[in-house]
């Protein structure tokens, strides 16, 4: 199958493509802000570079979640409107498996923790076979006993694994700090996305992912302001 899958929704940047079960052209970069930008000639890019159509295509992939209010959106807005107009499906992954699906875990549980660009920190334990030990959390740094599982190694990775390891000083044994990748890329994306299409291939018509908000917005844009105040 081929595939598009984007990301935006954390500090970075991707698009990749998936074609007949393995990873193709891709473009990737660490960025604050001007993801919108940035995405659209990267798609354009790796599509040329394939010489693909995107009625070659047979689904688009991209992150919902936890990230970024502004990047989820430009993320989710771009994946709708290529699927909408070459009639594809869209696959929804969350940033935290995205993250977690890149490690080499050596057989240990993991602890994705990603920026909330507040106080709080985006959190998820996942077990030494990758399948996730509970939701998606948002909590400070030294909240992680919470979802920690006491006396097990864990092993830890993120844009915000350093802050965590500072809080978890204390703990016993202590965590394992791996090397990378700190981020969601959408060449992780696509492999994961490509596995779901396989075991079960979702409708053209079916509903769009949802965003993962695990906090309200800093702003609220007006339209929504209005109509909670009616």
């Amino acid at each position: 199958m081929n595939l598009l899958a984007i990301d935006c929704a954390t500090s970075a940047c991707s698009a990749a493509l998936w074609l007949d079960g393995e990873s193709g052209p891709a473009r990737r970069a660490i960025m604050q802000r001007g993801h919108a930008e940035k995405l659209m000639p990267m798609v354009a890019e790796i599509m040329a570079e394939a010489a693909l159509d995107f009625t070659d295509l047979q689904a688009i992939a991209v992150t919902t979640g936890p990230g970024a209010f502004t990047g989820i959106r430009i993320g989710l807005s771009a994946a709708r409107g290529f699927a909408l107009a070459a009639g594809l499906p869209v696959i929804g992954v969350t940033t935290l498996e995205a993250v977690a699906a890149a490690q080499d875990r050596r057989d240990n549980m993991l602890l994705v923790a990603l920026d909330s660009k507040r106080d709080d920190i985006y959190v998820q334990l996942f077990g030494t076979d990758g399948v996730a030990q509970g939701e998606p959390r948002s909590l400070p740094p030294a909240g992680m006993d919470a979802i920690l599982p006491a006396g097990q190694s864990v092993a830890l990775v993120g844009d915000m694994a350093d802050v965590v390891m500072r809080a978890q000083t204390h703990r016993d044994p202590p965590l394992l700090r791996l090397a990378g990748p700190d981020l969601p890329d959408a060449t992780v994306i696509a492999e994961i996305a490509a596995r779901r299409f396989a075991r079960q291939p979702p409708a053209p018509d079916a509903p769009p992912p949802a965003p993962l908000y695990l906090r309200p917005p800093d702003a609220i844009p007006l339209a929504e302001r209005k109509a909670a105040a009616k």
